[in-house]
C-alpha cells in the first residue's frame, strides 16, 4: 500500500469527505492509504457470493447487505475505515426504513472478504481482527485459490470449510446455506 496525504491524521469525517480522484483507499490509523483494484475474477467470486447472500436477506427480511467496499470504521483515535467486499446488517442494528448518511454508526453482523490472488494472509488476518474488535460477529474469507471458505468468530475456533461443506450462518442468517465448491463455479 503506497500512503498518501503526508503525515496529517485524519478522522473518519475528514477521510469520507475527501476527493480521491478515482483512486481505491483505505483510512488506516488516521493515514490514507492507495489501495489496488483487485483482478476481474475478484468481482466474479465476490457477485456470486452477493446473489446468494442477499437472496436469503431478502427472502427472510433480515437487513441489509452493503458492497462495493463501502466504508466501516474498525477503530477510533486514530481512525481506520476498511471498506469489506460484502457486509450484512440486520435490521436490529440498522432499522428498516431510510439509510443513515455517512459511515453507518453501528457494525454488520458478518463480514465478507474475498482474498485475492495478492493478498497476504498476514494482512487478511489483521483485517479479520480489527473486523471482530469493531463488533462484527462474523467474518468470512472466500479464498477462490483454494476453493475454501475460512470462517472467524470472536467467540469459536476458526473453521476451514472446503468445496464439499455447507456454509451457513444460523445465528445470523437464518435459512442461509451454501455449498462451498458452488461458489467457485
Amino acid at each position: 500500500m503506497t500512503t498518501l496525504l503526508g503525515s496529517k491524521l485524519l478522522t473518519a469525517d475528514e477521510y469520507g469527505r475527501l476527493d480521491n480522484d478515482g483512486r481505491l483507499t483505505e483510512l488506516v490509523r488516521g493515514r490514507v492509504f492507495e489501495i489496488s483494484c483487485p483482478f476481474t475474477s475478484h468481482g466474479y467470486f465476490l457477485s456470486q457470493f452477493s446473489v446468494v447472500l442477499n437472496e436469503a436477506v431478502r427472502r427472510n427480511n433480515l437487513g441489509r447487505v452493503v458492497g462495493g467496499g463501502a466504508g466501516l470504521i474498525t477503530q477510533r483515535d486514530p481512525d481506520t475505515v476498511r471498506g469489506p467486499d460484502l457486509a450484512y446488517y440486520s435490521y436490529q442494528r440498522i432499522p428498516a426504513g431510510s439509510l443513515p448518511e455517512g459511515y453507518w454508526p453501528a457494525s454488520p453482523e458478518l463480514v465478507i472478504e474475498i482474498r485475492s490472488q495478492s493478498d497476504r494472509w498476514k494482512d487478511i488476518l489483521q483485517k479479520v481482527a480489527e473486523y471482530l474488535n469493531a463488533n462484527v460477529l462474523t467474518v468470512a474469507v472466500i479464498d477462490p485459490s483454494s476453493r475454501h471458505v475460512h470462517v472467524y468468530s470472536a467467540d469459536q475456533e476458526a473453521r476451514i470449510l472446503t468445496s464439499a461443506d455447507l456454509l451457513t450462518f444460523p445465528d445470523l442468517l437464518p435459512g442461509f446455506e451454501v455449498v462451498v465448491g458452488s461458489l467457485f463455479e
